[in-house]
């Protein structure tokens, strides 16, 4: 859907319908609302007055004009108490209403900015209203062909603007079009079914990406990887005959010779579980467990687009793993690109072994500190619910800004803690380090394996197994893939853009 501004008055403004925001509770009618109400002979005051709308959150109310004005009606959302009004409010609200038009098969709307809802974020506000917009209208249908033709989608929302206002709507929508677009590209990737996404066609959607400017390219196909020592990656792929992919995305939008930022995202494109299969229930949701390489090639594109002065590196180690004659086996012992030998207990704590060496190939570019995210365990899952982004590293000022961008785009993040002793519980007999420690803190031991991989260096690690799918559309995210982490990064990035 396509977001343009437009100058004048909302009474001049022909189309399907004007969508005004209402605080809950608030009988008093103010500027275009107060505009409208006086043309349409006090209508929209008597529904106010009567309770029919009482501006609860996102809740959503039709008022035919009926001539009055040029807009053939008037769609009328709630964004709650004024008191407890906040940026992930305003989205919900504009992503209920704007799903409510295109239920009726509006095609296009328009609605007016009002400052005075949150005057002391004029930016965050205009940038809120588009991402509930086209977040919320999201649809994947490339495989649709039956009906095909009955999908309702919204092509255009008008923001109409003050002359004084114009030019900071413009420049802060088309940043949060860049935004939105690169979250709906990862979420088009993460539901795409594996036989559609395989690393090689991962790595296709990578390398066009790097056309964008300052973007570079390259790829570590098996026969690199293997002249390298990555034998932790290929041992998860050994069991697939799709070949396994390291796809790494440089952008150098920064001073020449800083140190890049190091993003390293899972790109499982598809996990059985290898030889300790998974449930059969459910395991078609495995085509997910790419979310954080989806995310890492995103952010790149984004970073680009918004043409952010930061230096960064994006690498996706990519691979299926599955089980078959070849396949990776509990007891396996395997001597990775870092040096470091892995006995493995469970093959389907695979995440960590391809990481392993995704992580170490990082620490060869020095950069000024290292973030992976991953769909890692399930054990992050059951402890902070399906909501929550599990934090855990080592770079504490790295976290408190990550912590701090989360309160903004309404990601939630929660830090687990990364004591010494859950190192004791990764030592394998055999080995240097053992897989998996069992059930007791799974996630927490997994970040601990990780840690072995990052050298010295500052190292965040998200794990993102709960929020990177959902079974239930919630507000702006419907249900599927939600592209977790794509707004969170950009928004760490700006604010670390912002400071130096």
């Amino acid at each position: 859907m396509n977001i343009t501004v437009k100058k004048g008055s909302f009474a001049d403004i022909k189309t399907q319908a004007i969508i005004l925001a209402f605080c809950e509770g608030e009988k008093e009618l103010h500027g275009a609302a107060f505009d409208a109400n006086k043309k349409m002979n006090g209508l929209l005051g008597d529904v106010i007055k009567s309770g029919d709308f009482v501006g609860r959150p996102s809740e959503v109310f039709i008022v035919y004009a009926r001539g009055a004005i040029t807009a053939k009606r008037i769609a009328l959302v709630g964004l709650g108490k004024r008191k407890e009004l906040n940026l992930e409010k305003i989205r919900s609200a504009f992503a209920a209403v704007m799903q409510h038009l295109r239920g009726l098969n509006i095609k296009e709307a328009a609605t007016i900015m009002d400052f005075d809802l949150l005057p002391d974020q004029k930016k965050r506000f205009i940038a809120a209203v588009v991402e509930g917009a086209r977040l919320g209208l999201y649809q994947y249908t490339p495989y649709k062909t039956v009906g095909c033709d009955e999908i309702k989608e919204m092509r255009q929302l008008a923001i109409v603007a003050d002359p004084g206002e114009y030019s900071v709507l413009v420049d802060e929508i088309k940043k949060a079009s860049i935004i939105t677009d690169a979250v709906c590209f990862a979420r088009d990737l993460i539901s795409a079914p594996a036989n559609e996404m395989t690393p090689s066609i991962l790595a296709e959607h990578a390398a066009v990406v790097a056309k964008r400017k300052n973007v570079r390219y390259h790829l570590l196909d098996k026969g690199k990887m293997k002249t390298l020592g990555m034998n932790a990656l290929l041992g998860v792929a050994s069991g697939s005959h799709q070949p396994p992919k390291l796809i790494i995305l440089e952008y150098y939008g920064g001073k020449k010779g800083d140190a890049p930022l190091a993003l390293v995202g899972k790109g499982l494109t598809f996990d059985s579980g290898g030889i300790s299969l998974k449930p059969a229930e459910k395991m078609d949701e495995m085509k997910t467990d790419m979310s954080g390489g989806a995310a890492v090639i995103a952010v790149i594109r984004a970073a680009a687009d918004l043409r952010l002065p930061v230096n960064l590196v994006g690498l996706v180690p990519a691979t299926e793993n599955m089980s078959g004659g070849g396949a990776l086996k509990p007891g396996d012992i395997l001597k990775s690109y870092s040096g470091r030998t892995i006995e493995v207990l469970n093959t389907d704590a695979e995440g960590r072994l391809i990481l392993a060496d995704a992580l170490t190939y990082a620490c060869k570019y020095k950069p000024a500190g290292i973030i992976d995210i991953a769909t890692l365990t399930g054990a992050c899952v059951v402890a902070l619910g399906e909501d929550v982004i599990g934090m855990l590293g080592t770079d504490e000022k790295a976290k408190e800004e990550i912590y701090r961008a989360a309160q903004t785009t309404g990601e939630l993040v929660w830090e687990l803690p990364l004591w010494d002793n859950y190192s004791e519980m990764i030592k394998s007999d055999i080995a240097d380090y053992k897989n998996s420690a069992g059930r007791m803190a799974g996630a927490i031991t997994a970040a601990a394996f990780l840690s072995k991989f990052v050298d010295d260096l500052p190292w965040v690690h998200l794990d993102i197994a709960g929020p990177s799918w959902t079974t239930k559309g919630k507000a702006y995210i419907p249900k599927g893939a939600s592209g977790v982490t794509v707004r969170l990064l950009l928004e760490y990035l700006q604010n670390r853009c912002k400071k130096e």
